[in-house]
């Protein structure tokens, strides 16, 4: 039955991956996101549901498990922060060019190397502009919230499939250690093998029987053109997405002159920003992109008439603000702010940022 429960924003993920009807989940314990993991552990999910939790040797071994599900139609969902994902890219990569629906999340801490564990939004890159090798893209959701975190699951599901591709749920240490209400709904039935049969047999691995051949899966072609074929075929997924599934939010934007930029943790933070500066007479407004790829590029492109100056507010040393500039075409000037390492900025910080490039650089 659905419920509403305090919980924290790794929590909520892992229960509400349960109660979609998930067949799996594969991980490696890291910090911050290990309680995803000690959740499923905790909570039995096999004597609930039949799904399987299991911690596998290594991040490569978990991602690599993912494929080996994914192939057979079953929804999988692995889980890790940087440097894990890093170690997982081969796979994803393999994930794409296989086109197997697959869901991975990534509670991002501090980096480059082994970094720290405190909260960080560095990985944008990584996510957005492939990360692994080869020609292709991830579906990005970026939740602000725990109540997002649980939402996404079933959200970055029904993306996956939709498309025969992975997708990323792109968290942070701030929003997968906070506690909030949250809203679980109730439990969906995991499908069973005549289901998924009947669902994905045009093209899962479920075995060769009478009436039905069996299916291969694979991400290698030896066949220059053909590879060619496949890849165009990839892209025009990746358009379809941005035609048919691009998410975002915009709050006070109606008579905004200045605009702040940020997702996740960022955004949450930038909307105190936005109330402070309406109390001084800024008129700021605040676009979240709630998928970084596709990007909300058109929502962007429309405020620009009206804009003064744009600040791409992050946990990093500056990543988003490229697509922001892209997306307004340079018409409009933009700035970053952001801080580093795991420390996180406030509302008054930004606020301040925004107001010296108003002072000096943008009036």
């Amino acid at each position: 039955m659905s419920e509403l429960k305090l919980m924290k924003g790794n929590e909520a993920l892992a229960e509400a991956l349960i109660r979609v009807g998930a067949d799996a989940y594969f991980g490696y314990p890291i910090t911050p996101q290990s309680e995803v993991i000690e959740y499923l552990m905790t909570e039995r999910p096999e004597l609930r549901t039949g799904m399987v939790v299991l911690q596998a040797e290594s991040e490569i071994a978990a991602i690599n498990m993912v494929y080996g599900a994914a192939s057979t139609g079953k929804k999988v969902l692995t889980s890790s922060s940087s440097p894990g994902i890093s170690l997982k890219l081969e796979g994803i990569s393999y994930l794409a060019g296989a086109e197997l629906p697959a869901v991975i999340v990534n509670v991002v801490r501090g980096g480059p190397g082994l970094g720290t564990i405190q909260p960080s939004q560095a990985d944008y890159f990584q996510s957005v502009k492939g990360g692994g090798h080869g020609d292709y893209k991830l579906y990005v959701l970026a939740p602000a919230s725990v109540q997002e975190m649980a939402d996404f699951v079933e959200d970055a599901f029904d993306i996956a499939f939709k498309y025969r591709a992975p997708v990323l749920i792109l968290s942070d240490g701030v929003i997968g250690q906070m506690m909030e209400k949250v809203y679980l709904k109730e439990q969906v039935p995991r499908l069973t093998n005549e289901e998924l049969i009947e669902k994905y047999g045009s093209w899962a691995v479920t075995g060769k029987t009478k009436g039905r051949e069996r299916n291969i899966i694979t991400s290698l072609d030896l066949q220059s053109e053909k590879m060619e074929a496949r890849v165009r075929h990839l892209m025009k997924k990746y358009e379809q997405m941005e035609q048919e599934d691009m998410r975002y939010e915009k709050i006070q934007c109606d008579d905004a002159e200045y605009l702040i930029v940020a997702y996740g943790s960022s955004a949450r933070i930038s909307q105190k920003t936005v109330e402070l500066a309406r109390k001084k007479g800024i008129k700021v407004g605040l676009l979240r992109p709630i998928t970084l790829f596709p990007y909300p590029k058109k929502p962007l492109m429309d405020l620009t008439p009206q804009l003064k100056g744009i600040l791409s507010v992050e946990l990093n040393a500056g990543q988003m603000i490229e697509d922001v500039q892209l997306s307004v075409e340079f018409k409009v000037p933009v700035a970053h702010f952001g801080r580093t390492g795991g420390v996180i900025h406030t509302p008054e910080e930004i606020l301040e940022a925004l107001q010296q490039k108003i002072n000096n650089t943008w009036n």
